[in-house]
């Protein structure tokens, strides 16, 4: 693989990692457990936004680990394939929902929005797509410590930011952005060590594969 797409892979990954940072950054934060809460934040544009920020970052960081580790690529194609749509529902339809109820049509958004959030098979597939996520991190994180040809820590922060993921969910609003910090910086250190790199990763055949 060229150089070059060694090069663009720095690129989403710096791009992920300032969309990771802009989520819970400029999220509409409130008490959604209230149905004044759970309005102010449903029907903001930047609730469609933010949330758009991380479907896309989920998008970039396979692409990006092309280059490192083809095993973790499709590890996180999987677990980004099961968590878009759950993120897509909760983003679009409770956004249009809170809409309408701003609008003046008699809906019970918090039982709605519930239904939504917790139906089974929903939130089964999420939960098992941001594992697999956290395992495809990881997974890179480790071929890049037993290749050499990164610095072995370069990754290290970019897998504990995607494990932490969904314990990330069970904080307030400055534990969340904080996990948006580390995950900045984990992409970031990994675009920075690969954008640093004079060989293409791919120029040496499965340089970061997993070992046994």
């Amino acid at each position: 693989m060229p150089l070059t797409h060694t090069r663009l892979a720095a690129a989403a990954l710096t791009a992920a990692g300032v969309l990771f940072f802009l989520y819970p950054a400029l999220r509409p934060w409130a008490d959604e457990s209230t149905a004044d809460g759970a309005l102010h934040a449903l029907s903001s544009p930047w609730w469609v936004a933010t949330h758009l920020f991380a479907m896309i970052g989920f998008i970039l960081v396979p692409l990006a680990l092309l280059p490192i580790n083809r095993t973790a690529a499709v590890i996180m194609w999987i677990g980004a394939g099961l968590t878009l749509p759950y993120y897509g529902a909760e983003n679009f339809a409770l956004n249009a929902l809170a809409i309408k109820v701003s609008d003046g049509q008699q809906l019970d958004l918090l039982d709605l929005t519930e239904s939504i959030r917790y139906h089974p098979v929903a939130a089964t597939t999420f939960l098992i797509g941001l594992i697999l996520l956290g395992a495809g991190a990881l997974t890179a994180a480790v071929a890049i410590w037993r290749s050499g040809v990164l610095p072995r820590f370069s990754a290290v922060l970019f897998g504990i930011a995607f494990a932490l993921f969904i314990p990330q969910f069970f904080v307030g609003e400055a534990g969340r952005i904080a996990h948006g910090v580390l995950m900045a910086a984990g992409c970031g250190w990994l675009a920075l060590s690969l954008w640093r790199t004079r060989t293409s990763p791919l120029d040496r055949p499965h340089w970061a594969e997993s070992r046994p």
